[in-house]
């Protein structure tokens, strides 16, 4: 039986929700201006093939994640969740700045900087919207959605700010001669400098963690530093292991064969760890926890589709779309986050309006209509590659309906995923299970690095993947997401058992 009715629910939402809105959103800016750039810079700038850049998008994405394991962690048992995230927007923000330096060696250490500095922010803050609401909160789901649209804002406006920069700042194409000047639609054409929207990024980190100290009083107490860690040892503690991590992250961008053992090696154990702490909290924790892990698989599945965006899809948007228009082709890793903040008050409102009727889909449900639907998402690709081979006009407009499908299939699965989490967790571990949440969604990046590699497997370097190589790496993901999610709807019921009430 759900305690949520013996819940006294307060009108609204906590007001330190907002305040980690707007720093989530800057914090989003930071990464996701990165991120629609990472690929194409690696290319552009180091003259690598594109089965190469996938590979270290995927690594790169991958660890990210997998970081989240230890800063749950350290904010659960040494920092607690207020320094953990300033400490790591600030790393963050030192390693986009890295970035602004045309070299290899500088680029994985910003890189090494970023994925060890997220790991300190990312889980923690989405921890500590779970803490401002009590158990059994039906205005939690709500309270996710909510910050999950802070996270789209900065998402939506990074990709349009740091391409527009990197333009503003690259280099003008000339003709053989180096006198004419080549021109399109009257303008003339430039080399975008991606390292300036890197810079911009940063500067985007740096004001996130400015809103965030700033609005601390809004927190209400919570996510304070844990008893016995007063004073600032254990901080500069941390900050020195923060600095020993980063060599070690360098060093696993550089060898990625390594760093997807290592996932692996981490996967296993976490999921060990699962296993051992339900057998010793008792059959109702257990069962939550076998639940949990079930959808960690699915969660790791979706994502290892959904992370095409920033990685094959956004090559092929270069190779077989261009420029259309004026809408730069970079300017598609904004177009999920556009639809992101029209959809996702539909779809808060919407759980909220099927709870109140005993219609709300149980949390697998929800996670198998989200795989169908990033399934459908890559058949209206495939039927564009097919239909419109030679006319990029008609594989432009068909993209625009590639990423509806799968903004509503993520709004199925990730802020529903993380409300689920800080519900399933027992109090005293829920920073550790966060991070094995984000483990899972490690694991999918790398694996999509893999995917998007296998569309530009053979392809030479300065020369884009064919139409071909995309309809090979595309139809098994089209086939394996429709099919897990059709599963998942199947055995929702039984799962949904496991889980004693959590909705």
């Amino acid at each position: 039986m759900s305690d949520a009715s013996a819940v006294a629910v307060p009108k609204g939402h906590p007001p330190g929700l907002y305040m980690m809105f707007f720093a989530e959103l800057w914090e989003r800016f930071c990464y996701y201006g990165m991120r629609a750039l990472l690929a194409l810079y690696v290319v552009q700038q180091f003259h690598k093939p594109q089965e190469e850049a996938s590979l270290s998008f995927g690594a790169f994405t991958a660890l990210v994640y997998a970081t989240g394991i230890f800063g749950g962690y350290v904010a659960d048992r040494v920092i607690g969740y207020r320094r953990s995230i300033i400490l790591g927007g600030l790393v963050m923000a030192a390693g986009e700045f890295c970035l602004l330096v045309p070299s290899e060696e500088m680029f994985l250490l910003g890189l090494a900087g970023i994925v060890v500095g997220n790991g300190l922010f990312k889980p923690n803050i989405s921890t500590l919207v779970g803490k401002m609401y009590e158990q059994g909160d039906p205005r939690r789901d709500s309270g996710f959605t909510i910050f999950y649209m802070g996270i789209n804002i900065g998402a939506l406006m990074a990709p349009l700010v740091c391409v527009a920069v990197s333009y503003w700042m690259g280099t003008p194409v000339f003709e053989a001669d180096g006198i004419t000047a080549i021109m399109k639609d009257g303008e003339q054409v430039i080399t975008p400098d991606y390292r300036w929207g890197f810079g911009i990024a940063g500067a985007g980190m740096l004001l996130g963690i400015g809103v965030f100290a700033l609005g601390g009083a809004l927190l209400e107490g919570k996510g304070g530093v844990p008893v016995g860690k007063e004073g600032f040892k254990w901080t500069v503690i941390t900050t020195l292991c923060c600095l020993a991590l980063t060599p070690c992250i360098y060093l696993l961008l550089a060898y990625k064969e390594v760093a997807g053992y290592l996932l692996l090696t981490l996967s296993g154990a976490m999921i060990a760890f699962l296993i051992y702490s339900g057998m010793k909290l008792g059959s109702v924790v257990s069962q939550r926890l076998t639940a949990l892990i079930i959808l960690l698989f699915v969660n790791a599945l979706f994502w290892a589709c959904f992370e095409q965006a920033g990685n094959s899809l956004n090559f092929f948007a270069q190779d077989h779309v261009g420029e259309q228009g004026g809408f730069k082709f970079e300017w598609f890793q904004s177009v999920n986050p556009v639809y992101i903040i029209a959809i996702a008050p539909v779809f808060a409102w919407l759980w909220v309006y099927l709870s109140k009727r005993n219609k709300n889909p149980s949390i697998p449900a929800k996670f198998g209509l989200g795989l169908i639907q990033v399934g459908l998402g890559f058949a209206v690709c495939l039927w564009a590659i097919s239909s419109f081979e030679s006319n990029s006009t008609g594989m432009f407009l068909s993209l625009f309906l590639v990423y509806l499908f799968h903004t509503t299939g993520e709004l199925c699965v990730s802020p529903v995923g993380l409300s689920m989490v800080t519900k399933l967790a027992p109090a005293h571990m829920t920073g550790m299970v966060m991070g094995a949440w984000f483990l899972s969604i490690s694991m999918g990046n790398y694996v999509a690095g893999i995917f998007s590699a296998l569309a530009s497997e053979g392809a030479p370097a300065g020369a884009g993947a064919p139409l071909s190589g995309y309809t090979g790496a595309y139809t098994p993901i089209l086939y394996m997401s429709v099919g897990a999610g059709i599963l998942l709807l199947l055995l929702a019921k039984p799962i949904n058992k496991l889980m004693h009430g959590v909705k």
